[in-house]
C-alpha cells in the first residue's frame, strides 16, 4: 500500500482579452506561480494551469477572469495524474 499519494491537476484555458489591455493581462499572467503562458493571438491567450486540486484550478481561473481587460477565461481541458510512492523504495534494476 503506498504511503504517499500525490494528485496533480493540469488544465488548459483560453483567456479572451480586450486588445488595448493585452500587454497588461499578459504581464500579470506571467507573474502567477501556477500559470504558464503557451501562446497568444487574435485577442486570446492560451495558458496552462497546474495545481493539486480541481478547486485550485478553478480559483485561479476565477481570479484571471476578474483581471481588468479580461473578457472571458474558459477552461478547455483538465487532466488528473496520480503519483504513488512507498516509504521503502528499492531499485530492482540489475547492473
Amino acid at each position: 500500500m503506498p504511503e504517499n499519494t500525490g494528485r496533480y491537476h493540469v488544465s488548459s484555458a483560453v483567456v479572451a482579452v480586450m486588445p488595448q489591455m493585452r500587454d497588461a493581462v499578459f504581464a500579470t499572467l506571467l507573474t502567477l506561480d501556477n500559470v504558464e503562458v503557451h501562446g497568444e493571438g487574435n485577442g486570446k491567450i492560451v495558458i496552462v494551469i497546474v495545481g493539486t486540486s480541481t478547486g485550485m484550478l478553478g480559483d485561479t481561473l476565477t481570479y484571471i477572469s476578474t483581471l481588468d481587460g479580461v473578457i472571458a477565461a474558459n477552461m478547455v481541458f483538465e487532466h488528473v495524474d496520480t503519483e504513488e510512492t512507498g516509504g521503502d523504495e528499492q531499485r530492482t534494476d540489475a547492473a
